[in-house]
Formats: structure tokens, sequence, C-alpha cells
């Protein structure tokens, strides 16, 4: 739970947003690897606010070593790629 926090902590001081969720969790060769939820634009409705996923690897110790914008999409949509 610690590298979680560590990894939603630098991913906000980076990026200026805070991170919502994690969706995605694994251990790799490298350290982990992580989805993380942000909300990028808030709007009213909130259905309407704009929300992006981004794909966050950390080293063993939990630092961030990168991170990408993979989606963006709203809050209400659902989503068309199905799984993700």
């Amino acid at each position: 739970m610690e590298v979680l926090r560590q990894a939603r902590g630098q991913l906000a001081e980076l990026t200026g947003m805070e991170a919502e969720s994690v969706s995605s969790f694994e251990q790799t060769e490298e350290g982990w690897a992580l989805e993380v939820e942000v909300l990028e634009l808030e709007r009213v409705p909130d259905t309407m606010s704009l929300m992006a996923t981004y794909q966050v690897e950390l080293d063993p110790d939990g630092q961030l070593t990168g991170y990408r914008r993979v989606r963006r999409y709203e809050r209400g949509r659902a989503d068309a790629r199905g799984g993700r």
C-alpha cells in the first residue's frame, strides 16, 4: 500500500493533478507497473469531467521512473475498448 501512496503522490507532484484511483498494479522485473486514473478537467455535470489513465513505472523501492498518458475519456462514458 505504501508503494501505491508514493506513486500517487509522485505523479501528482509531476503533473499537478491528483490521482483518483489505481486501476492496475503489478510487480515487474524492473519494479512496479501501475495504471492510475486522474481527473484532468472538472466539468459540470461531473459525468462530463475529463479523465485520463496514466501508465506509471516505479523502481523496486517505489520511486517513479517514468509515466505516460495512455488514454483520455469522459467520466460518464462506457469504455468501447472492452476491458480497459
